[in-house]
């Protein structure tokens, strides 16, 4: 069983910083990683995502400011938010994979893997 449990979340003040950890129990079939965001009313977006290589992408809104990093093992995912906005507000999730299978077939790493999200508030 795949799980997933962030944690970290909390409220800052404009221009601070909160980070946010995301751990994994059980076997992911990818170290590709990501965090998204939902505010109340809208729809989930994108925020950060490193991949099977290192390779690092983040949403125009939070670039700059924001640094996803993973632990050596693969299994612990990270956020450092600096210079928090009240836009930030939301709450984050973490996400990855797990193997997606029919029966016997076998339909590749793709199945998506969500946390229950942590809560960050930024107050002007």
């Amino acid at each position: 069983q795949v799980h997933l449990e962030e944690s970290g979340g909390g409220s800052a003040q404009a221009a601070g910083s909160l980070t946010l950890s995301c751990t994994a129990s059980g076997d992911l079939c990818t170290r590709d990683m990501s965090w998204y965001r939902q505010a109340p009313g809208a729809y989930r977006e994108f925020v950060a995502r490193i991949d099977n290589f290192g390779q690092v992408t983040y949403a125009d809104s939070v670039k700059a400011r924001f640094t996803i990093s993973q632990g050596e093992a693969g299994d612990t995912l990270y956020l450092q938010m600096n210079d928090l906005k009240p836009d930030d507000t939301a709450t984050y999730y973490c996400k990855s994979y797990r193997i997606q299978k029919f029966g016997v077939y076998n339909g590749g790493c793709s199945l998506d893997v969500w946390g229950q999200g942590t809560q960050v508030t930024v107050s002007s």
